[in-house]
């Protein structure tokens, strides 16, 4: 009976790290909404809360962290549970780096506010490429809640399809910025949003991965589309 309640309590434990992650989760993909929201509208108190709520995503990094440090000294978890355990560490530093860059996109909302200029350019392609990474990081988010490796392939396509409008971008403001020397400030801003934004996706990509690894025991970092296809099936 003492050994059931000792396996309850541990599992009990894992349940609750796992629900701090998701939670860290949700406040950066809100943090990306609101330091996007705030860049469109020149809105500076929106800026200035994304730019403080950094200060909460870091806590909960560090919360974590010492909860799976905890779990590792104390229980030391075998197979399954120590690859979640290990997988959970990972996700947090994406997931915190995640959110410095939705603080770093706050930063300049922040001062194009100040400047009482409004910032619009590109918005559309902008836009496109931040909710695919939303939706990126959402699966990637789902995926871990559910333990299901099968969310790997479609994410790492769609983060095909971000660097690729990345790419477009660029060369859209290189163009622009030849031929009028008065779009190089404002141009180079929208190429600061878009790495950004890319660097998000890169992020996401990096948690649907931990979760094969969490599930399968397969480590399918920097490998092709096709070798994740290959291990889907088997």
């Amino acid at each position: 009976m003492g050994s059931e309640h000792i396996y309850k309590q541990y599992d009990s434990e894992l349940e609750a790290v796992r629900a701090k992650v998701l939670e860290m989760g949700s406040l950066v993909d809100q943090q990306i909404v609101d330091a996007l929201d705030a860049l469109t509208t020149s809105n500076a108190k929106l800026a200035k809360r994304v730019i403080n709520n950094d200060h909460q995503v870091n806590a909960l990094e560090v919360q974590i962290d010492e909860d799976c440090s905890h779990i590792i000294a104390l229980r030391q978890p075998a197979a399954g549970d120590l690859r979640m355990v290990l997988m959970m560490i990972k996700t947090i530093t994406d997931l915190e780096r995640i959110g410095d860059e939705a603080a770093k996109v706050a930063r300049l909302a922040l001062k194009s506010s100040e400047t009482d200029r409004m910032w619009t350019p590109r918005f559309a392609e902008i836009k496109t490429m931040a909710n695919l990474t939303r939706e990126m990081l959402h699966m990637s988010l789902d995926a871990f809640a559910r333990s299901d490796a099968t969310k790997v392939l479609p994410i790492a396509q769609m983060d095909e399809q971000v660097d690729g409008q990345y790419q477009m971008t660029i060369r859209q403001l290189i163009t622009f910025m030849l031929e009028d020397p008065r779009t190089i400030s404002m141009s180079l801003e929208v190429l600061f949003v878009s790495k950004a934004i890319e660097r998000i996706g890169d992020h996401a990509k990096n948690i649907s991965e931990y979760v094969v690894y969490m599930v399968k025991g397969k480590d399918v970092r920097h490998t092709t589309i096709e070798q994740m296809e290959e291990d889907a099936k088997s």
